[in-house]
């Protein structure tokens, strides 16, 4: 399947990895609010400690779905669905910092939904959704300021950006926007600062880069950048560093002369002025077994990145973030053959919990905060009851 078929079928709600359909865990359906509620397996212990939010989209039925998620234990107990849209193919979803308004992309209906968020948790459609200003609106993200929702639109190349009304959640697209963004852009990050903006092309095997200041995208001198020496390798996911310093580009079909692994992770530093690239000594950095990383993510503290793929082989790539120039190393007894998926992958924002999408559900997991180990959560994987699309944390 080509990149471009790809990222068609994923924002159809497909993805270009197979997908199995699995059972959902839980005793009792209940109408709350005009949503319904999943309740956890009471086969599961009792949870008790605090827990805090967060969402996931479910393309294949056209819902958002509410988690709660224990804080002491990471255990995630299944909460409200918003009821299901025909046609709409919820992917990509961004929530306010003030935790008012919940912003999904839908990438059938080419729309942007937002959500009212109750003190709860639970989310109630507000108005008409936006329209997403281009074809395929597939990741959204909002700046650190939470002034403006930027989403990336595949089929028409380009990214959307909207200012966000503080008050009412209404979205209103920037002057010159959308944005030119090159073939098929997919994946999108904003640095910390908010000053940089990198999208994944994984049709070309470029990342494209921007200067970002009062909502408008400026190209970065030399963008785009290729994700690998000579192109290829897919350019499927970005992680950034918690001091923005380094940038991480995970090639799912690289191939490396070395080692059996297919795929690598391409690191990056990053210009502190003007946002351009140039590649970290001894980048591409590969596992000494695995095959296709699709899904990145960094841990808070800035010691660990993680590279994940489908499956329970060799799944879970770990390495060790080199402070002083970028160098990945990988740790001891990487790659971890556990399950994991090639959907998403994400730590909350505590750095407590690390939590991975895939066809069976979401994987859960503490790791180590000196091996970087990942531990399995007791209860998972968590059943949404089909393929999750995204997910944001209420952190």
């Amino acid at each position: 399947m080509s990149f471009r078929s790809a990222a068609r079928a994923a924002v159809a709600g497909q993805s270009c990895f197979p997908r199995t359909p699995v059972a959902v865990v839980v005793i009792a359906i209940v109408i709350l609010a005009g949503l319904s509620l999943s309740c956890a397996n009471s086969s599961r212990p009792t949870q008790t400690e605090p827990s805090h939010n967060a969402y996931v989209t479910l393309p294949a039925k056209g819902t958002v779905l509410l988690m709660q998620i224990n804080s002491a234990t990471g255990f995630i107990t299944i909460g409200a669905q918003t009821p299901p849209e025909e046609d709409y193919s919820p992917t990509g979803l961004a929530l306010l910092p003030s935790k008012k308004f919940l912003y999904v992309a839908n990438s059938r209906a080419n729309t942007i939904s937002i959500f009212n968020v109750a003190p709860n948790g639970t989310l109630t459609l507000s108005g008409t959704p936006t329209p997403a200003g281009g074809t395929g609106p597939n990741v959204a993200v909002i700046d650190p300021s939470g002034q403006y929702l930027l989403v990336t639109n595949t089929f028409t190349n380009n990214i959307s950006v909207f200012s966000i009304d503080a008050g009412t959640g209404a979205l209103s697209a920037i002057a010159g926007s959308p944005f030119d963004a090159n073939s098929s852009p997919t994946g999108i990050l904003i640095t910390p600062s908010g000053k940089f903006v990198y999208v994944t092309n994984p049709a070309i095997g470029m990342v494209t880069a921007f200067s970002f200041s009062s909502g408008v995208l400026t190209p970065v001198p030399g963008s785009p950048f290729p994700s690998l020496p000579g192109g290829g390798g897919g350019a499927a996911a970005l992680a950034v560093d918690v001091s923005e310093r380094f940038l991480y580009v995970a090639n799912p079909l690289a191939t490396n002369p070395l080692v059996p692994t297919i795929g690598n992770i391409s690191g990056f530093n990053i210009d502190p002025d003007t946002g351009a690239l140039s590649t970290i000594l001894g980048s591409p950095f590969t596992s000494t077994f695995g095959n296709g990383p699709t899904a990145l993510t960094a841990d808070p503290g800035g010691k660990f990145l993680y590279a994940v793929t489908p499956g329970s082989s060799y799944s879970i790539w770990c390495f060790a973030i080199t402070a002083t120039n970028g160098q990945l190393t990988a740790v001891s007894d990487s790659p971890f053959s556990v399950a994991a998926g090639g959907l998403f992958s994400l730590i909350d924002p505590v750095g407590n919990f690390f939590y991975i999408g895939g066809s069976s559900g979401i994987e859960g997991y503490t790791f180590d905060p000196s091996t970087g180990k990942p531990t399995v959560i007791t209860g998972s994987p968590f059943s949404a009851g089909t393929a999750p699309g995204q997910m944001v944390f209420s952190e």
